[in-house]
């Protein structure tokens, strides 16, 4: 699982916060004071997801976002608002930038790119199954080589199928998993993503997606 250290993390943030968890990351914060330690100490996170969105970046900031203080395998994502985009210190280690407000799928793509930019298209972020390679970290579906154009639900709803093996998932899993716990919509909705899905990564001669009457739908390579 990918780790993400949110400095600064306010509860304006929540909801990018919960995206980030929906896409499988585990996020933990701190304050300013306490970041360079935290990225000293154990594992390093895979992001360091600065906010910057209240006071302009201070000396503790510029200390903190020096390359050389920064782990080799560690991206950091600034987020700051429209205003602050001129006096951003262009030194500043920064791997991508997010202007807030901005949603929550916007985030996980910025993440998850200045990640695959670090690591290189041969990381650990690749999900290989059969003919389907699903690139966790820019968001790119291939099957037999070729790129498949997939919607930001559709890409999910296939990670956290692919994520889970051949373990049937139910309905109720996926809209809980995909959507959100806060999402209203009906077993339907999932029904009418898979065939979406189904339309765009399988042929007569590769299933990815099987359905389990009555309960739901596993993965299995084809």
């Amino acid at each position: 699982m990918n780790e993400v250290l949110l400095v600064e993390g306010t509860e304006e943030l929540q909801p990018l916060v919960e995206g980030l968890q929906r896409a499988g990351m585990r996020v933990s914060a701190c304050p300013l004071a306490d970041a360079a330690q935290r990225l000293a100490e154990g594992d390093p996170p895979a992001a360091l997801l600065l906010n910057l969105t209240g006071e302009p970046p201070d000396g503790d900031v510029r200390s903190l976002l020096r390359r050389e203080r920064l782990p080799s395998n560690t991206v950091a994502v600034a987020i700051v608002r429209q205003g602050q985009l001129e006096r951003l210190d262009p030194a500043l280690a920064i791997d991508d930038l997010l202007v807030y407000p901005a949603t929550a799928e916007e985030l996980v793509a910025r993440v998850r790119r200045a990640m695959w930019r670090r690591a290189g298209p041969d990381s650990s972020e690749l999900l290989r199954c059969g003919d389907l390679v699903i690139d966790q970290a820019s968001y790119r579906v291939f099957v037999a080589g070729q790129p498949v154009e997939l919607t930001y639900k559709e890409y999910e709803l296939l990670r956290f199928l692919a994520l889970n093996g051949d373990k049937v998932c139910s309905r109720e899993t996926l809209l809980n998993r995909v959507w959100g716990y806060d999402f209203y919509g009906g077993a339907r909705t999932v029904d009418v993503h898979i065939r979406r899905l189904r339309s765009k990564i399988e042929d007569r001669h590769s299933t990815f997606i099987e359905t389990v009457r009555n309960v739901g739908y596993r993965f299995h390579a084809g």
